[in-house]
């Protein structure tokens, strides 16, 4: 098994009405270029959480980490006129508090962080993670 150093939250970068999951994100991941979904996690909007990569994968989801994290993604963090924006749902809030909650047991030296706190050009996943986790 890998090193698990960092779980990383990420925000799809999609507006709230849409309902995206693993098939849609893997299929974007996959006209890139890229083997498949770069998130080992993805929680839909109404608070589902789907696998994506296998944990013992690595993940293509933070340039420079992804060897030693698993990345978390929710549907969302765009509102309606374009612009970053933590538009989660209580139900993603609650399964994102439980889905770290169990890589946590799992992989207790891991720090969590957002995206945007491994790569200062990135907003996602809006929202400040190392507060929200502390």
């Amino acid at each position: 098994m890998r090193t698990i150093k960092l779980i990383v939250i990420h925000c799809a970068d999609t507006y709230p009405g849409m309902d995206i999951g693993v098939r849609e994100v893997d299929r974007w991941h996959r006209e890139r270029g890229w083997s498949g979904i770069g998130y080992h996690y993805l929680i839909r909007r109404n608070g589902v959480i789907e696998k994506g990569r296998p944990e013992t994968e690595i993940g293509a989801h933070v340039y420079g980490h992804n060897a030693n994290s698993i990345g978390i993604c929710y549907a969302g963090g765009k509102a309606d006129n374009g612009k970053p924006a933590d538009n989660r749902t209580p139900e993603q809030k609650a399964a994102l508090i439980q889905l770290v909650a169990e890589l946590r047991e799992r992989y207790p030296e891991a720090k969590v962080r957002g995206h945007h706190d491994l790569d200062k050009g990135k907003k996602c996943p809006c929202f400040n993670v190392k507060k929200e986790f502390a």
